[in-house]
């Protein structure tokens, strides 16, 4: 009874406390009065808790223009990258055995390969269609899914359908559009949820490319405002941390959201969630 409590309760407070620490210290920081330093010793709450430095992050940087970028780029990329990894892994999902054993092998090479690697090369082909300074480079690594690992992960989902389900599904003259749409596609919502999340946290975080690309400061994404606050005020310690706070908050929106929705769908929560009732 006790390991059972501990395996279900205590481990796993642990690791979500090991998580969420850094999230409440960045937090607690940006209620510091302004041009504080870090604190010394463990700081759960400030003593005189302030939101100055949320008040001030406006008249130091264009906040909104930057959010709004940002969230242009996340609401175009999101969809796209979600598109064509689950497009790219039910593809494989319908390779004969040996064509889909290289084309997985081919994508785990993709994988291994740095991205600094590329960055010359993308930024001259960028360069020679005229697409600098646009959001065009941005959206680029969406059209490829951003990693071979989404598309693996999909893959991955897709493999648990059986082939007795797409076969009759041919048999009754459903194209392989409409098969991925209405059969496999709803057999593999958390898989797509994961893709989502990550593909948002990928895009909403994206400092390099910005930074490549963009050079028109109407342009500029928040990660970008986040570089120009520490040049800007590299010792104002809660500045930076509102900053951060404003650039994270939304990753661990979207977080807790795709995990409700997760665990909404779970039938199997569902009647855990009644038994400890």
């Amino acid at each position: 009874m006790i390991g059972r409590w501990l395996g279900r309760f205590v481990v796993p407070a642990i690791f979500a406390a090991i998580f969420v620490a850094p999230l409440w210290f960045m937090l607690v920081g940006s209620l510091r009065p302004a041009g504080s330093p870090p604190p010394r010793t463990l700081e759960l709450w400030p003593a005189d808790p302030t939101t100055a430095a949320y008040t001030r992050l406006p008249e130091l940087v264009p906040l909104a223009r930057y959010l709004a970028n940002s969230a242009l780029v996340v609401a175009l990329a999101v969809p796209l990258t979600v598109l064509v990894a689950a497009l790219t892994g039910f593809g494989l999902r319908l390779l004969s055995g040996t064509a889909r054993r290289r084309a997985l092998l081919a994508l785990l090479v993709v994988l291994l390969v740095p991205v600094t690697a590329v960055w010359a090369t993308r930024f001259e082909v960028f360069r020679l269609f005229g697409a600098v300074d646009t959001y065009l480079p941005l959206l680029a690594p969406a059209a490829l899914a951003v990693s071979p690992f989404l598309i693996l992960l999909y893959a991955w989902s897709f493999g648990g359908i059986p082939d007795s389900q797409l076969q009759a599904a041919r048999l009754e003259g459903a194209g392989w559009l409409t098969i991925w749409r209405r059969l496999a596609m709803p057999q593999v919502k958390p898989a797509t949820l994961a893709v989502a999340v990550l593909a948002f946290t990928f895009h909403w975080s994206n400092f390099i490319d910005p930074l490549l690309y963009l050079t028109s400061g109407d342009r500029y994404t928040w990660p970008l405002g986040l570089r120009f606050l520490l040049l800007l005020n590299p010792t104002d310690w809660p500045l930076l941390m509102a900053g951060s706070v404003i650039a994270t908050a939304p990753c661990v929106l979207v977080f807790l959201l795709a995990q409700r929705v997760l665990l909404a769908d779970d039938p199997l929560a569902a009647l855990r969630s009644k038994g400890s009732r």
